[in-house]
C-alpha cells in the first residue's frame, strides 16, 4: 500500500555528484524561502572541471571519490582533520593542503604501465565497514580495496571472474556473414533474387553497425543490456548489484559471486537494503521487495516512470521517480497491514474515484511510398470533430527499396531512426490537424517503412504523459522493417494505452505467416527503455528478454498485455478466400458486405482463436480497401490488370479495453471501457493502392483522485486502532545485551565481546560505529573525546564484524584488535613521501553499538569505551626497513585471545611498501628537512 508524499519534488543530482567542476565541500551561500544557511566547513578542488561521479567515506574516515576514466582519489583523514583545525584566516591554506594531500589510487596500483583497473567511469562506491573494504564499480567491473592499506585486492567482472591485469582493447573480430546461396535467379524467380540481396545487405550492414555500437561502448564485448545500474550493501554484509537487463547479483563481502536471479526484465535503477529485505527500483516504475535469499516477496507499479532513488526513514521506504514524484511504502509490505489498509481504502473508493470521458480517433493508411495532397489529408483527418481529444495515425510503406530498408536496419542497431519522407508525413498530418493551435504532437516512431504518431488536443495535453515508443521488425529474419510493428504507449488520466501500427506478411496464402507476425509483435514489443545504453531510447527490440542462462523468459507478461487499452491498426493483409475476382466485384457493387465478411480470412482466424485473441473490431460497412489503381476514383478503380487481385479488407483497426466481458461497467477494477462510434474508409482518396481507414472510439476512464485518496489514507492511519498498533509493532527493536562496556587493549591483542539477541521471535540488526577518539598528551593529561569526521574507526583499531544480523536467541561475537602502525605515508600531489613516525601515545575511543529491528529504523544503543595502552619505546629512525616487533602483551582484564599475527596478505603489503619506499628514497631527496618535519607534525600532532 503506497503513500504519496509529494508530487512535484525536484529530481536530485546523481549520487555522489559534485558541482560539475570536480569540487568537494559544503556551501556558505544563503537561500530563500526560509532555506537553512550552511556554514562552509572546507572546500577543495578534486578533479578540476571533471565531475565527481561517486564518493564514499571509508571505515577510517578517508574520503574516496571516483571520476571519469577510472580515476580514484583518496584524501587521508589526518590531512582533512588538520585542515579543519586551522583558523578562518588560514582557510585558503587548508584547502590547498587537502588538495595536495590526495592519493591517486590508480597510479598507486600501476606497475610497468599496466593497471588492473579498467579505464571506465567509476559510477558507484561502497564502504564495507564490516570488513574494512571499499568497492569501486564501473558499468562492467568491480574492484575491491583494503580500506586500511589502500591496497587493490582484486578486480573482477559481473561473471565473478578475476581480471589479473588490464589488457589493451582487443581487436574486434569480423562479424560472421551468412553464406549467400550462389544461385542465379531466373526471371520467374525475382523474389529469390531479392531475398539474396536483402540477406546480403542485412548481414553486412548490421555487422558494420554492430561494430560501431561496440566501439561506442568503449571497446567492451559485453552486451548493452548487461551493465551494472545500482549497488547496495545489506546488513548481513552481502553486496547486491542490479543490471540493466533486470538481473540481480548477490556477492559476499570478499567479492565472491553468490547467486544471480531475475524477477523483472526492466533495467535496475536503484537498490536499498534493510534487515532481511532488499528493495529494487526499475526503469519501468516497478518496485520489488525480495528477501536476503533472493526470493521475490512482492512487486507493484510504484510510478509511471523510472524509480531513480530510494531512502528509508521511520517505518517507510521512499521512492523518487524520474518526474520528481515521491511515494512512501511501509517497510512491512507485503504483510497483514496491507490487507487492512486495502480493505479500508476499498470501503472509501467512491470518495476518491473520478470518471473521465474522451474520444480517440485512430487512422491507418498504406501510402505505397507516395505523398498525399492537402485535400486528401483533410478528407481523412481534417474533419476531426471538436470533441476528439487524442489522434493516433499509423502509416505503412512510407518508404521502401532494398537499399533504404537495409540502411534503416543498420541505423536501428545503433539507435538511429526516421527518414525525410517520414518527417514529411508527420509535418503535413500536423498541419491538417492544426498542430500548435488545436493539437500538440506527443510522440512518434518510425521503423523503416512503418510510422506511428500521436497528437493530443490542447485541453487534454495536461493529462497525457509518459509517452514511450517501441518497434519490432518482422521482415527477413525478423530484422528488416518492411514488415513489423511500431508502437506508442501513452498514459492518459493515469491509464496505459498502447497503439501499434502494423504491416503483416502479404499474399493470399500466407495466413499462418500473418498470424505469426501478430504473435511476434504482441509478445516481444517492449516499451522499457534500457537506461544508460548507447542505443537510443526507442531502439528496435530484436529480442524480448533472456534469463541468466541466455534463454528467453516466456513467463514474463508482455507489455501490451499490461496495458489498460490496446489498439492494433494497419495493413494486416488478410484477404477474401474462396471467392473469385469477379464475384468479389459483384458483391462490392451490390454492397453485400455481410456476405463478403463470411469470406474474410481475419474474421475466420479470430473466430478460431489463432490471432488477435480477446480483441474486437467494429462492424465493417465500407468496401474493401485494397487493391486500387492509383489516381482512379470510384469502385471502378479496383485492380483490373493482369493479376486482378481480389479486393480485400487489408486495412483494419482492432482493439481491446479493460473489460473481461462486453457488458462490464467502468470502475477502478475495470478502468477503461471503449466503444466504437465510427468506422469508415475514405474512398475518395486516390494517392495509393490502399484506401485510408478511420475509427473513432468513445472511452470511459476511471481514475483515482490522489489528493483525496491520500487524505483518506491519513484518516485511516490516525483513527484505526488496529493499524496504529501494527505500525507501532513494526518499530519494535529486539532486546539485546552487550557483554562489556569497557575494553582495554595492550599491544596487538584480540578482545572478543558478545552481542546477544534476547528476543525469541525477531532478528536483531547491529551496527558498530565510532563516535570519537582522544589521545594522551605529553604531560600525561588525557584530552577530551573529539568527534570524528565520519563514524569510521581510527587507523589503530579493527572491529570485525561491524554490521550483521543476529537470529532470535543467538549471540554474535565481535573481535576488537589494536593494529600497530609505526609508519605512515604522506602524499603530496598524489606522490608518496616516505617519512616515518611513531605514535606512542595512549589512545581511547567510544564505540556505539546500534540495534534495530528488521522492519524499522528505530534503534537502541549501547556504548563501549575502548582504551589502548602503548608501552614506551624508542622512536625509530627517519627511514627503516622493518618496524620493530611488538612486545608480548600482558594478560587483560577482559577475555582475550593469544596475540594475533599479521596475515600473510598484510605482511606482503607492508613488505612491498617498504621496498617501494627504499627505491623511491633518492627520488625525493630534494625535499628539505623542514618539509619532512611539517608533514610529520600533520600525522603526529
Amino acid at each position: 500500500m503506497d503513500l504519496d508524499v509529494a508530487a512535484t519534488a525536484p529530481a536530485p543530482p546523481p549520487a555522489g555528484a559534485g558541482d560539475g567542476g570536480g569540487s568537494v565541500g559544503g556551501s556558505n551561500h544563503g537561500g530563500v524561502n526560509n532555506a537553512p544557511v550552511f556554514k562552509e566547513a572546507l572546500t577543495w578542488q578534486a578533479y578540476g572541471r571533471t565531475p565527481v561521479l561517486s564518493m564514499v567515506v571509508t571505515s577510517f574516515g578517508e574520503i574516496w571519490s571516483g571520476s571519469e576514466g577510472g580515476v580514484i582519489k583518496a584524501w587521508p583523514y589526518d590531512a582533512i582533520a588538520k585542515s579543519l583545525s586551522l583558523s578562518p584566516e588560514e582557510r585558503h591554506m587548508a584547502a590547498l593542503l587537502v588538495e595536495r594531500a590526495y592519493i591517486d589510487l590508480r597510479n598507486h596500483c600501476t606497475v610497468g604501465n599496466v593497471c588492473s583497473l579498467p579505464a571506465s567511469d567509476v559510477k558507484y562506491m561502497l564502504a564495507d565497514y564490516s570488513r574494512a573494504k571499499v568497492w569501486t564499480v564501473t558499468s562492467m567491473t568491480f574492484a575491491l580495496w583494503d580500506a586500511r592499506t589502500r591496497e587493490l585486492l582484486k578486480v573482477f567482472g559481473m561473471d565473478g571472474q578475476v581480471e589479473s591485469a588490464r589488457l589493451e582493447t582487443p581487436v574486434m573480430p569480423e562479424q560472421p556473414v551468412e553464406e549467400e546461396v550462389k544461385v542465379k535467379p531466373s526471371k520467374k524467380d525475382k523474389s529469390q533474387g531479392s531475398l539474396n540481396f536483402f540477406q546480403k545487405s542485412r548481414n553486412a550492414l548490421i555487422g558494420a553497425a554492430d561494430a560501431v555500437r561496440r566501439v561506442a561502448t568503449k571497446g567492451t564485448f559485453v552486451e548493452d543490456n548487461r551493465r551494472t545500474g545500482a549497488v547496495a550493501q545489506a546488513m548481513d554484509g552481502a553486496i547486491w548489484s542490479g543490471c540493466t537487463n533486470g538481473s540481480i547479483i548477490q556477492w559476499d563481502g570478499n567479492g565472491n559471486r553468490m547467486q544471480e536471479f531475475q524477477h523483472h526484465t526492466s533495467s535496475v535503477q536503484c537498490i536499498k537494503a534493510l534487515g532481511e529485505r532488499v528493495w529494487v527500483g526499475y526503469a519501468s516504475g516497478t518496485v520489488q521487495v525480495i528477501d536476503v535469499e533472493g526470493n521475490l516477496l512482492a512487486g507493484w507499479t510504484g510510478h509511471s516512470c523510472p524509480v531513480i532513488r530510494m531512502a528509508i526513514g521511520g517505518s517507510y521506504i521512499y521512492t523518487l521517480a524520474h518526474h520528481g514524484g515521491i511515494r512512501g511504502w511501509p517497510l512491512t509490505s507485503p504483510g497483514p497491514l496491507d490487507d487492512i489498509l486495502r480493505t479500508e481504502l476499498s470501503n472509501k473508493e467512491l470518495s476518491y474515484t473520478r470518471m473521465e470521458k474522451i474520444n480517440i480517433m485512430v487512422g491507418s493508411w498504406n501510402v505505397a511510398q507516395g505523398k498525399a495532397s492537402a485535400e486528401s489529408l483533410k478528407s481523412w483527418l481534417g474533419s476531426v470533430s471538436s470533441d476528439v481529444g487524442l489522434v493516433v495515425v499509423g502509416l505503412q510503406e512510407v518508404e521502401m527499396g532494398a537499399g533504404f530498408l537495409a540502411i534503416s536496419a543498420a541505423k536501428e542497431t545503433v539507435g538511429l531512426e526516421g527518414s525525410a519522407n517520414g518527417q514529411w508525413w508527420i509535418d503535413n498530418i500536423g498541419k491538417a490537424l492544426d498542430e500548435g493551435t488545436s493539437f500538440h504532437r506527443v510522440g512518434s516512431r518510425q521503423l523503416a517503412a512503418l510510422l506511428i504518431a500521436a497528437w493530443a488536443r490542447k485541453s487534454l495535453k495536461p493529462y497525457v504523459g509518459d509517452v514511450e515508443a517501441a518497434a519490432v521488425p518482422c521482415g527477413f529474419g525478423r530484422a528488416i522493417g518492411n514488415k513489423g510493428g511500431v508502437g506508442l504507449r501513452i498514459r492518459v488520466y493515469d491509464r496505459k494505452m498502447c497503439f501499434v501500427s502494423n504491416h503483416f506478411a502479404a499474399h493470399l496464402e500466407a495466413v499462418s505467416r500473418r498470424n505469426a507476425d501478430f504473435d511476434h509483435i504482441y509478445r516481444t514489443m517492449s516499451f522499457n527503455k534500457p537506461h544508460g545504453s548507447t542505443a537510443s531510447a526507442t531502439s528496435v527490440q530484436l529480442h524480448r528478454a533472456v534469463n541468466v542462462n541466455g534463454n528467453q523468459v516466456d513467463e514474463v507478461r508482455p507489455d501490451l498485455a499490461e496495458a489498460d487499452m490496446v489498439v492494433f491498426l494497419g495493413d494486416f493483409n488478410y484477404r477474401l478466400y474462396g471467392i473469385t475476382y469477379d464475384e468479389a466485384r459483384d458483391m462490392v457493387s451490390q454492397r453485400s458486405f455481410d456476405w463478403l465478411r463470411e469470406k474474410d480470412q481475419l474474421r475466420a482466424e479470430m473466430k478460431a482463436g489463432k490471432v488477435f485473441q480477446g480483441m474486437r473490431e467494429g462492424l465493417i460497412k465500407f468496401p474493401p480497401t485494397y487493391k486500387f489503381q492509383k489516381h482512379q476514383p470510384g469502385l471502378g478503380g479496383y485492380d483490373s490488370g493482369e493479376k486482378k487481385r481480389i479486393p480485400a479488407w487489408c486495412d483494419r483497426v482492432l482493439y481491446r479495453d479493460s473489460r473481461p466481458i462486453s457488458v462490464a461497467e467502468c470502475s477502478l477494477e475495470c478502468p477503461v471501457v471503449a466503444s466504437i462510434t465510427s468506422y469508415v474508409a475514405c474512398m475518395d482518396v486516390t494517392e495509393s493502392d490502399h484506401k485510408p481507414v478511420r475509427c473513432t472510439f468513445s472511452v470511459d476512464i476511471a481514475r483515482v483522485d490522489e489528493l483525496i485518496r491520500r487524505q483518506e489514507y491519513g484518516e485511516i492511519i490516525e483513527s484505526n486502532e488496529e493499524v496504529r498498533s501494527m505500525l507501532e509493532e513494526s518499530c519494535f527493536v529486539p532486546d539485546t545485551t552487550v557483554s562489556t562496556g569497557e575494553i582495554i587493549l595492550e599491544n596487538q591483542e584480540n578482545i572478543v565481546f558478545r552481542i546477544t539477541n534476547k528476543c525469541e521471535t525477531s532478528k536483531a540488526a547491529f551496527e558498530i560505529t565510532c563516535e570519537g577518539q582522544s589521545s594522551k598528551k605529553e604531560e600525561a593529561t588525557k584530552s577530551e573525546i573529539l568527534p570524528r569526521i565520519s563514524f569510521g574507526f581510527p587507523l589503530w583499531l579493527e572491529v570485525q564484524p561491524a554490521v550483521g544480523l543476529i537470529k532470535p536467541g543467538e549471540t554474535a561475537e565481535i573481535t576488537v584488535h589494536h593494529d600497530d602502525f609505526y609508519t605512515q605515508e604522506e602524499f603530496v600531489d598524489g606522490i608518496p613521501q616516505n617519512w616515518w613516525c611513531e605514535d606512542t601515545r595512549d589512545k581511547e575511543c567510544v564505540l556505539t553499538v546500534s540495534i534495530r529491528g528488521s522492519t524499522s529504523t528505530e534503534t537502541k544503543s549501547h556504548t563501549i569505551n575502548v582504551r589502548h595502552r602503548c608501552p614506551a619505546t624508542s622512536a625509530p629512525p627517519a627511514i627503516i626497513s622493518n618496524p620493530p616487533a611488538a612486545a608480548a602483551p600482558p594478560s587483560n582484564v577482559l577475555s582475550s585471545e593469544a596475540p594475533s599475527k599479521r596475515s600473510s596478505k598484510k605482511s606482503q603489503s607492508n613488505h612491498k611498501r617498504e621496498l617501494r619506499e627504499q627505491q623511491q628514497q633518492q627520488d625525493y631527496a630534494q625535499f628539505g628537512s623542514s618539509e619532512v618535519h611539517d608533514l610529520c607534525r600533520m600525522r603526529c600532532p
